[in-house]
């Protein structure tokens, strides 16, 4: 959802440079089920556009339509949609909309955080209550403490008689591609659609330039030996794709005290009882921790053959791995999707 959340605050500038006001539309509870869950946002603007969704799309008309009278008067209110009679869900959404403005110094703490790669708070004070008035909004706390409101009208401590929903929101999952070629680009572009960081590392002999790598936050070519991982943490995977034997063992030898969720090798089945084999003699005392997180060859067996496909398994095999999720067809699911 960060990644939901940083697209809102880039197309809210923009606005703000050409003088459209912004409304932040944010689902804050819910009776029953829905399709998206409390936490998903969208950003609404007087020129009736829309950036982001909080539905499949057949609520965001009705939110729009209901968000006039905040364009019209500055003052923040919950909305309910009832979809059990509507829509396939089978709940009461109950949607906040406030007043939105990035001020220079909310765009600088949120830039630095994001750099940094440390979590955030959002807290949105409501009332479980369909056409509701009052202190209602949202507040944005960063880690050194920094704290900032979307509306100079709203007090968080003067917010009584109020609920207040409150969500962590992590940093953008980190993907480091560790190759340079044509299908190391296919996947960087996948993988920026998720919403993902993605940093490309390449070969010293062959170094490529950013504008190579569409959607990628860096390129840097480096060697096994020299390069320094420091931004790997358990939201961070990482797929070798060199198709250079020599390189993807030395890579797996660097990587051996990094702690990542994921680590993907591409390559032949056939290849991976040679990779183990020599990765054990030359790191005799690699923890099964580390094994577990090595997946080689990369990706789910939905037999993929073009590099778009191939990208595909492996987008959906990290997915699965970060989610905690057994992979099989959602047609053998009797109950509810998610829990």
């Amino acid at each position: 959802m960060t990644h939901e959340f940083k697209k809102i605050i880039q197309q809210s500038i923009l606005n703000q440079q050409k003088n459209i006001q912004n409304v932040l539309a944010t689902v804050v509870d819910l009776d029953g089920s829905s399709y998206r869950k409390p936490g998903v946002r969208m950003l609404l603007s007087s020129d009736d556009k829309m950036v982001g969704a909080v539905s499949g799309g057949c609520v965001e008309k009705e939110i729009q339509r209901r968000a006039q009278t905040v364009f019209n008067d500055g003052k923040s209110k919950v909305i309910t949609y009832d979809g059990r009679y509507r829509l396939g869900c089978e709940g009461v959404l109950y949607i906040l909309l406030e007043p939105f403005f990035v001020s220079k110094d909310f765009l600088k703490a949120f830039t630095n955080n994001l750099e940094e790669r440390n979590s955030f708070q959002l807290h949105s004070y409501y009332k479980k209550e369909d056409e509701s008035f009052g202190n209602l909004g949202s507040e944005i706390q960063f880690k050194d403490g920094e704290k900032f409101t979307f509306s100079n009208d709203f007090k968080p401590k003067d917010s009584t008689k109020t609920l207040i929903f409150k969500q962590t929101l992590q940093p953008l999952f980190q993907l480091i591609i560790i190759g340079g070629e044509h299908d190391a680009v296919t996947l960087c572009k996948q993988a920026n659609q998720l919403g993902w960081q993605v940093d490309i590392i390449t070969s010293v002999k062959d170094p490529k330039k950013l504008s190579d790598f569409p959607g990628a936050n860096s390129v840097d070519a480096q060697t096994p030996e020299l390069i320094e991982f420091n931004t790997i943490n358990n939201n961070t995977a990482i797929v070798i794709m060199n198709h250079n034997f020599t390189y993807d063992l030395r890579y797996l030898i660097k990587l051996e005290e990094q702690s990542p969720i994921y680590i993907g090798v591409l390559g032949a089945a056939k290849r991976r009882e040679k990779l183990l084999n020599e990765l054990f003699e030359f790191a005799p005392d690699i923890s099964d921790a580390f094994l577990e997180k090595l997946h080689t060859p990369a990706g789910l067996n939905i037999g993929a053959e073009t590099p778009e496909e191939i990208a595909l398994s492996i987008l959906a095999e990290i997915l699965s791995v970060v989610r905690k999720k057994e992979v099989f067809s959602l047609k053998k699911i009797t109950g509810k999707i998610h829990n």
